[in-house]
């Protein structure tokens, strides 16, 4: 189901409540029936707002790499890989959708340029393969956009989905291979 019937079904699912909570009252306030739907209207927007937050990505510990910096960074990353999920799960339109897309692909460079500068200052001995993971990543996301040109609603959802897997595996992965190499140099 897409964003629009979603919204249209809880809209729905809303008016029925309300409409039965007043013809509750109007029967009888004193019902069990009304205040429960009373119940189930109060607690409508928690559900949403539970439902909603599944799909963003909550930091773990067992995600650090120990090195302090890096660690800030891939929370950060995190924080607008959640921005965007916003986006996306609030319809606010493709020019916010597209300038939450551009801050996580900016960042992202921006992160691998200071890892990398770590792993070349330290002489780290999987410099290349790092580097090169880093590069398969960033044409990832280009061809994400270049999708997102032909079909918005899709290719965000394919990106976000990418995103957040692909961070994941690579903070589990092969950055977690180079923590133990730059820690013992000295990298904070």
């Amino acid at each position: 189901m897409n964003k629009t019937m979603n919204m249209f079904a809880l809209s729905l699912i809303i008016l029925t409540l309300i409409t039965a909570v007043i013809l509750g009252f109007m029967a009888g306030p004193k019902s069990p029936l009304t205040w429960a739907l009373v119940g189930v209207l109060v607690l409508i927007p928690v559900i949403y707002r539970k439902l909603m937050d599944r799909d963003k990505i909550i930091w773990k510990d067992q995600y650090s790499v120990g090195i302090e910096s890096i660690d800030q960074q891939h929370k950060k990353l995190i924080n607008l890989i959640n921005m965007l999920q916003t986006t996306v799960d609030y319809s606010t339109g493709e020019a916010f959708e597209r300038e939450a897309l551009d801050a996580v692909v900016d960042y992202t460079k921006t992160h691998f340029a200071y890892e990398e500068g770590l792993m070349s200052k330290y002489g780290y001995p999987g410099f290349e393969a790092h580097k090169g993971k880093h590069r398969e990543m960033i044409n990832e996301v280009q061809k994400l956009t270049a999708e997102y040109e032909q079909d918005p609603e899709h290719a965000m959802q394919h990106g976000l989905n990418f995103l957040k897997q692909w961070l994941i595996k690579h903070i589990n992965g092969t950055d977690k291979e180079y923590s133990d190499f730059l820690r013992s140099k000295g990298a904070q």
